[in-house]
C-alpha cells in the first residue's frame, strides 16, 4: 500500500476575493444586490458540484476528497441562502399580517 503526500488545496477565486482589502471609497449596495450575487455565486458553486460528480463517476478526477469537500461547501452555501430566503418570507409576513 502506498501512501501519497496530501496535496494543498487551492482556494477558488471566490473565497479569495474574500481576503482581497477593498478600497476606502465603496460603492452603496443594497440587500438585494448582495442577495443576488449570493444567489448568483450558490448556483455557480451547484453547477460545478454537478460537474464534479460527473467527472467523478467517469473517472475523469482520482481525488474523491476533493470532490466531497467542494459538495459539502456547496451544500452549506445552499443550505445558508435557503435560511435566509426562509427568513425575508418571514418578515414579509409578518409585515403583511401588521394591522394599519
Amino acid at each position: 500500500m502506498i501512501i501519497e503526500p496530501l496535496m494543498p488545496v487551492e482556494p477558488s477565486l471566490a473565497s479569495a476575493q474574500k481576503f482581497v482589502s477593498t478600497p476606502a471609497v465603496q460603492e452603496k449596495s443594497s440587500f438585494g444586490d448582495w442577495f443576488v450575487n449570493e444567489l448568483n455565486t450558490v448556483n455557480d458553486r451547484l453547477v460545478t458540484s454537478d460537474h464534479d460528480a460527473q467527472a467523478l463517476a467517469t473517472g475523469e478526477v482520482q481525488s474523491l476528497h476533493e470532490v466531497m469537500i467542494r459538495m459539502e461547501e456547496t451544500r452549506q452555501s445552499f443550505q445558508l441562502l435557503l435560511q435566509v430566503r426562509n427568513r425575508l418570507l418571514e418578515a414579509y409576513q409578518e409585515v403583511m399580517r401588521t394591522q394599519v
